[in-house]
């Protein structure tokens, strides 16, 4: 695709800024139309086509989304609200893998360009949204699976002893030994604590994007830029002074909480 002659590319840049006036408006109709002609006039633009395709998420119109989406990222496959509504998109149609494959990557990009912003909160909360629905459809295939199997044994157990003239009380013992078994085996999908090295001292919820301090003290990165930015520039536990600099990513932290998270999928689901 050749060079837009400049002229056009301002015509197009003008009928964009009209698409966000419309959208503001929330006149989504008119807003279309204004995205369609920057998109006829500069095709090559990807925030023409995101910006269209918004549009369309507030319609859940999910398949103009995914269209406009995959366009975008032909264009600029960094593009965080291309992913973002691509993954929504994918998980409207149950491509539950995919789409929060997207979403992750929409998170990897924003919280590397925008670690504090309302869009790497929003991606966030879909993503731990589709994660825990995941592990709540996996949980019940694996509990349904335990129930039959715990159901098999018990009956292959007692047809065993019957062939073999086994009294009652060894059998019954042979059960609780075999159910005890299968307690223990549904134990990883029971939701309990989340660990309090791998919560936020601010917010006390599982980390998202860990941080630690000259001091020792880890936070969630948005939560503490937020605190410097609008209460002071000093560690909020030890009243140190504070940088937002300073802050280095916590990797063993984030680490151990993608591994918790991998085998506890409960821990998703937000308060």
């Amino acid at each position: 695709m050749g060079p837009v002659p400049d002229i056009v590319a301002k015509q197009a840049e003008l009928r964009k800024l009209d698409g966000n006036t419309f959208f503001k408006k929330d006149r989504l109709g008119a807003a279309i139309d204004a995205y369609t002609e920057a998109i006829t006039l500069c095709p090559n633009v990807a925030v023409y086509w995101t910006n269209r395709a918004l549009c369309f998420k507030k319609r859940n119109e999910w398949s103009k989304v995914e269209d406009d989406c995959r366009t975008a990222l032909k264009l600029d496959h960094n593009s965080v609200k291309a992913h973002y509504m691509l993954g929504l998109a994918l998980l409207d149609r149950q491509e539950f893998a995919e789409g929060i494959k997207q979403l992750e990557k929409s998170l990897e990009l924003g919280r590397g360009a925008h670690p504090a912003s309302y869009m790497v909160e929003e991606i966030w909360q879909e993503l731990a949204k589709a994660k825990f629905s995941d592990w709540e459809r996996s949980s019940f295939t694996r509990s349904d699976n335990l129930r039959i199997l715990q159901e098999a044994c018990e009956n292959s157990l007692r047809k065993y002893h019957g062939l073999d003239g086994s009294d009652e009380i060894l059998i019954e013992e042979q059960i609780k030994e075999l159910k005890n078994v299968f307690a223990k085996a549904a134990l990883a999908d029971q939701p309990t604590d989340v660990p309090d090295h791998l919560c936020c001292k601010i917010t006390l919820d599982i980390f998202r994007d860990p941080v630690i301090t000259p001091s020792g003290v880890s936070y969630e990165r948005a939560v503490i830029l937020e605190h410097l930015h609008k209460v002071g520039k000093f560690d909020p536990v030890t009243r140190e002074p504070l940088e937002p600099y300073q802050l280095v990513p916590n990797l063993a932290i984030k680490e151990a909480v993608q591994s918790f998270l991998t085998e506890h999928g409960w821990a998703y689901k937000m308060r």
